[in-house]
Parts: structure tokens; sequence; C-alpha cells
């Protein structure tokens, strides 16, 4: 009695947020196991008369508990969450911004953390609203993001090609992020990628202004002489092709316009007064276009 009441009193650590996987006592004990919880077959035997956890996010409050109170916190803790919304087109270092402020996080560990994990600096969170458990730490909360996203880029590429190419990819959503970043609605953005494969084909420079809202300036209106003075990668009117990298994080639908462009012979678009953009082959009617919208 004494050996078990010693056992239930023994400290035992862990995260104060813990995700506990579907299954059975036996295949949560595992695979807190393989993540290296301090946790055994007794504490299953223990959790088959206290109860059996919850699948999901759960909030334990502490990161120090008695092994007695770690069981029971287990089997009745539930994580409360957060809705968090990424809108398609917003920059990562925008979202960043919003997590930070949501979930009352570190801003500056979230961008240490997301550095440390991410491969890429842009494009590489799928836009959608995700339910973070609040009081989740800036670490897990990027490797939470950037894993469901990973995994939502894949289906999407298995679906299209049959196969998931990083680099193949990365170029798809490249172009997905000017698209992105360049329509007023989804109807348009077939059309907008038709001018940029257009542009490409013909070694145009794309000279588009969305590629200039990356990063910290993803709502800063471009001027001429942003035009003039930005030399990063993302200057479309400095450097030929696409860019290296992403402009910003993308919707679906701006990936299956990169995917599948209009056919059209369009090389020049304006936006007019209503919002939507005019769209042509000539340069001489794209001034037309542009004296019409600007008086």
């Amino acid at each position: 009695m004494l050996s078990f009441i010693y056992y239930l009193n023994k400290p035992i650590d862990s995260p104060k947020i813990i995700y506990i996987s579907k299954g059975s006592i036996s295949k949560i004990i595992t695979q807190m196991q393989n993540n290296n919880y301090d946790v055994s077959k007794i504490d299953a035997l223990l959790l088959r008369v206290i109860g059996s956890p919850q699948s999901g996010w759960i909030n334990i409050g502490s990161t120090c508990n008695t092994r007695g109170d770690f069981l029971y916190k287990l089997a009745t803790a539930k994580a409360a969450l957060q809705n968090v919304t990424l809108i398609p087109g917003e920059t990562t270092y925008i979202f960043l911004d919003q997590l930070a402020e949501e979930l009352k996080l570190d801003r500056n560990i979230l961008q240490s953390e997301y550095e440390l994990q991410s491969q890429y600096p842009e494009g590489v969170f799928v836009p959608d609203t995700y339910s973070i458990p609040i009081g989740i730490s800036e670490k897990l909360v990027i490797k939470i993001l950037l894993n469901e996203s990973l995994s939502n880029m894949k289906k999407l590429s298995m679906k299209a090609f049959g196969i998931y190419n990083e680099k193949k990819w990365l170029q798809i959503v490249t172009i997905a992020s000017i698209i992105q970043k360049e329509s007023a609605n989804i109807e348009e953005m077939p059309l907008v990628s038709s001018v940029i494969y257009n542009r490409l084909r013909l070694g145009m420079k794309l000279q588009m202004d969305g590629t200039l809202n990356y990063g910290k300036y993803s709502h800063i209106k471009v001027t001429p002489t942003r035009i003039k003075e930005d030399t990063s990668i993302y200057n479309t009117y400095l450097h030929g092709g696409i860019p290296e990298l992403p402009v910003c994080n993308v919707s679906v639908d701006a990936i299956k316009a990169a995917i599948f462009p209009a056919n059209t012979d369009y090389l020049y678009f304006v936006k007019s007064k209503n919002g939507t953009h005019e769209f042509t082959r000539n340069y001489s009617t794209h001034l037309t276009n542009i004296m019409r919208v600007t008086k």
C-alpha cells in the first residue's frame, strides 16, 4: 500500500497542453510513451479505474503534477479552443502578428519557431479556420499549423498530379500566390493565371504590383518609388520570371487557377472602377483602359 501511495505521489513533468489520440487506453499509453511521457502499463490499469481520456487536445493546467493528479486530469480535463482564421492572400508575417495577438503568444518566439521549423519563409500555411487550444506554446502551435498545412498540400498535389514533388509544388504555390494577390475575385483567377503564363512564354517581365505586397508590406500600397527602390526577389518589374518563393499563403482556388489557367491571349490587365479587372492582349487597348479608369 505504501509503495502504491508513493507511486501516485511521484512528480511527473509534461506540457500543459497534451494531444490524446483516438483509441483504447493501451493505445493512448503507447502513444504517450512514444512521445517520451513517463507513463507505464500500471498507469493504463489506473486509467481503467479513473476513466478513459477524451481524444483531442486537453489542458492539464500545469507542467508538474503528482502522478495521481496527472492521471486524473488525463481522464477529466478538456482544452478550451479558440478559432484563428488565416485569410487567403495574407502573408506569414501578418499571420504571426495575428497569432500572437489572438492567442496571447510571444511574437518573437513565434517567428523564431517558424524559422526553425519551416523550410520556406512564405506560402506554407493553408488558409483556413484553425481551432487552437488556449494555453498552447509557440513551438507547438507552429508545429500543428505546419503539419496540418503540409498534409493538405500533399493531398491537393496528389489529387492534381498523382504525386507530390516539393520543387514543382513550390513553383505552383508561387504562381498561385501572385494570382491570389492580383485577382479581384475567384472568377478572375484563371484569367490572371493566363496572363502570367502568356507573359512568361513570351519572355516578358510580369510587372505585377501584387508581388511587392510580401511580408510586412502585405497591405501597403505599391508606389512608383517603391517599384524603383525595392531590390527584393519579389520585384517583378526588376526581375524576369516568377519570384523564387511565394508572396503569400494561398487558397485552393488560386492553386487550381495556377494549375489550370484560362485559355486566352491576354497580356495586360488593369483594375476598373468597380474593383474588377479589364483584360486585353494589345498594349494600345491597355493604355486606353488605363486612361478610362483613371479619369
